[in-house]
C-alpha cells in the first residue's frame, strides 16, 4: 500500500524521513513485512516468512520499488530487523541489521509520539517494552519466548481446534456473551481445556474470547514487571486481531492507542527509519 508521510506522522517526522530512499524489511517467525520511504511517500507490502530469509527479503524489495516507480540501486540505505535479519544481504546498498525491539520501539513512537509502552504479540514470542517519549528509545523491556502462551501460534492452535481460520478468532470472540474461564497458563493443558469445554458444549464464541483473556492475562504478567503507562501501542501480526485487543483493554484497564499507519508494520517501519538515521549519521542508541 501507498500512504503519504504527512496523512500518517507528523509533519515534523515526515520532512525529516523524506531526505533518504530507505527500506526497512522484518523477517519474522510467520510473517514478513517491508516499508519502503521515498519521496515523501511510505510503501508496505506483508508475506510470508519463506523457507530462505534472504529471498523473502528480496522479494518484499523488489515489490516495494517496482511499487514506488525506482530501482533498487537508488534504495540509499537498508535495515533490516526481526529473527531473519542475520541472513540477509543486499550486495552493494548499504546495510544494517537491528534489532526488532528497538526497531518496533522508534516505529512506534513516530506513529504515535506519545508512546510510552508497547504491547507486541508475534508469531513466536510476545514482548512489553517501556519507551521514551521524546526520541523512542527502549528504556525497558521483558520478552517470552520460552512458551508458545501468549502468541499468535497458540492462538493458531486454537482456531485449528475451533475449526476456524486464525482471521475468524478473533471476531468469532467478540460475539462471545459469556467467556469460558480458562485457568492453565501452559499451551498444553490449555489446549485439553479447549476440547474439554467443546465437549461440554460450550460455544466456539465463548471459547474463543476466553483464550483471548487468558492470553491477555499472560500479557498483562509481563507488562507488570516491565511497568505500563497510558499511550499504549499494540504491535506485531496478532494486532490485526481486534478480539485480542479488546482481551487487552479489558485485562490492563486501558485503551490500545489507534495508529495511522497499521501497527503490524511498526518494526519494518521502525527499521525504515533507523535506514533513514543511517544514511544522515544520526546517532540514536540500539
Amino acid at each position: 500500500m501507498k500512504y503519504k508521510l504527512t496523512d500518517i506522522i507528523d509533519d515534523d517526522f515526515a520532512a525529516e524521513l523524506s531526505v533518504a530512499s530507505a527500506a526497512g524489511i522484518d523477517i519474522g517467525s510467520r510473517g514478513a513485512k517491508g516499508v519502503l520511504i521515498n519521496n515523501g511517500y511510505l510503501y508496505t507490502v506483508l508475506t510470508a516468512s519463506g523457507v530462505s530469509s534472504d529471498e523473502t527479503a528480496h522479494e518484499l524489495l523488489e515489490t516495494l520499488v517496482n511499487e514506488a516507480g525506482i530501482s533498487v540501486k537508488e534504495v540509499d540505505f537498508i535495515v533490516g530487523t526481526g529473527y531473519g535479519r542475520v541472513a540477509l544481504n543486499f550486495g552493494t546498498i548499504p546495510f544494517k541489521g537491528v534489532t526488532e525491539i528497538t526497531c518496533h520501539a522508534l516505529g512506534a513512537h513516530y506513529m504515535n509520539r506519545g508512546t510510552r509502552t508497547i504491547i507486541d504479540i508475534g508469531g513466536q514470542d510476545s514482548k512489553a517494552i517501556q519507551v521514551d517519549p521524546e526520541n523512542g528509545n527502549v528504556t525497558e523491556f521483558i520478552m517470552n519466548d520460552k512458551c508458545a502462551a501468549g502468541t499468535g501460534r497458540f492462538l493458531e492452535k486454537v482456531a485449528q481446534l475451533l475449526n476456524l481460520d486464525l482471521d475468524e478468532l478473533g471476531k468469532c470472540a467478540l460475539r462471545s456473551e459469556n467467556p469460558a474461564e480458562i485457568s492453565s497458563q501452559c499451551v498444553v493443558f490449555a489446549e485439553s481445556e479447549v476440547i474439554s469445554l467443546k465437549a461440554k458444549g460450550v460455544s466456539k464464541e465463548d471459547i474463543a474470547a476466553g483464550i483471548h483473556l487468558a492470553t491477555a492475562r499472560r500479557v498483562k504478567g509481563l507488562l507488570r514487571r516491565v511497568g505500563f503507562d497510558n499511550d499504549i501501542v499494540f504491535t506485531g501480526g496478532v494486532s490485526h486481531n481486534q478480539g485480542m485487543v479488546k482481551a487487552l483493554e479489558t485485562e490492563i484497564g486501558s485503551s490500545i492507542t489507534k495508529t495511522k499507519l497499521d501497527s503490524t508494520f511498526a518494526g519494518a517501519f521502525g527499521a525504515a527509519i533507523s535506514a533513514v538515521h543511517e544514511n544522515k549519521n544520526i546517532q540514536y542508541v540500539i
